[in-house]
């Protein structure tokens, strides 16, 4: 569980580096590490974005801020669930 838990916390940092690098338009698309970049978060932010498509926001892309909080909520109850039981004892 921990392992897992490690896991989506990287990812969360991989999807505010490609927000970061969609930001700054000096950096090429083309580069390998912004299609690395690409290629690990597109999997996920795609249906998101068949949800709440950029053009009903006004064109901007909420997609890895909504992807990141529900990743942070699936941390939360990993973790709850992985967390020992504490009984009170009387």
């Amino acid at each position: 569980m921990k392992l897992l838990i490690a896991i989506l916390q990287v990812y969360q940092w991989i999807i505010i580096a490609r927000a970061v690098v969609s930001w700054i338009p000096t950096i090429p698309r083309y580069h390998p590490a912004v299609r690395l970049l690409e290629d690990l978060t597109e999997p996920v932010l795609r249906p998101m974005r068949r949800i709440l498509p950029p053009e009903k926001t006004a064109y901007v892309d909420f997609t890895p801020l909504i992807v990141f909080f529900l990743i942070s909520f699936l941390i939360r109850v990993l973790a709850s669930l992985a967390a020992p039981v504490r009984t009170i004892g009387i």
